[in-house]
């Protein structure tokens, strides 16, 4: 990968990292790229049972790089080609359907302030610790722009329509006990214990039952978009699968020995 973004697999866990703390984290073009490239490979890769996302420096990442975003608007009205904004198309949306859809989950640890897309991403994770002195700022409607990188689905589902649309009409920054009480936040920690509590999060998520874990995601999003009917019919295909699996068998033979369960992944 880039040294835009860090990528590292041990014992199960992906953890991918944006670099560039000079920039707050901003998302130039070279830093989209090397992000879905690297959830892609950890979506693809059988050994990684879970993933962390997380940022170095200050910042987790406060969206679009506007300097770059300044020069390459320049250039499509020199050329007439208007190409900046296929950005969205060809890295934020699958940045965000490579986190929603891993059949794996993916924790946030959110250090420092998350805006824009950074807000988006960290949205689009399973979970997230977050740092007592990160904050979050939706951004767009604050340069003219609507909202991307999945925060008009992600958001209200979390905070509920009219706080989403109060947010995302009036961009401001939120601390992080407020993003807690609001639901945004799973786990708040003291901003010097962020690193090991986010990997500790994503490691025992590693160690668990991973198709478990596939299952609950489908079965989240799925709720999400249809009925209580079809939800139970999805959820009775997905706890078929799930019964099926080693981890399972290993579950149950784990409870009656009274043992921890040692999953496979499988």
């Amino acid at each position: 990968m880039a040294d835009t973004v860090l990528y590292e697999v041990s014992d199960g866990l992906a953890t991918v990292t944006i670099n560039r703390p000079e920039a707050m984290n901003a998302l130039n073009v070279a830093a989209k790229v090397a992000l879905r490239d690297a959830l892609r490979t950890a979506a693809d890769d059988s050994a990684v049972r879970a993933v962390l996302l997380t940022a170095t420096g200050r910042a987790f990442c406060v969206g679009q790089d506007l300097k770059e975003h300044v020069s390459l608007l320049a250039a499509d009205a020199a050329d007439g080609s208007g190409g900046t904004m296929s950005t969205v198309r060809e890295h934020y949306n699958p940045i965000v359907r490579a986190l929603t859809e891993m059949p794996k989950p993916v924790v946030a640890g959110v250090n420092g302030v998350a805006a824009g897309a950074g807000l988006g991403f960290a949205l689009a994770c399973d979970y997230r610790v977050v740092a007592d002195t990160a904050s979050f700022n939706t951004s767009f409607a604050g340069v003219a722009l609507t909202a991307d990188s999945g925060v008009s689905w992600t958001l209200p589902r979390l905070i509920g329509q009219s706080r989403a649309a109060d947010l995302l009409m009036f961009p401001r920054s939120i601390t992080a006990e407020r993003a807690h009480e609001l639901g945004i936040v799973n786990k708040l920690v003291p901003a010097a214990d962020l690193a090991a509590e986010a990997a500790t999060v994503a490691r025992t998520l590693a160690e668990g039952p991973t198709l478990a874990y596939a299952a609950l995601k489908e079965s989240l999003a799925y709720g999400a978009g249809h009925s209580l009917a079809e939800t139970l019919e999805k959820e009775g295909e997905l706890q078929n699968r799930a019964g099926a699996s080693q981890d399972h068998g290993i579950a149950v033979q784990s409870f009656l020995a009274k043992e921890k369960p040692r999953y496979v992944g499988r």
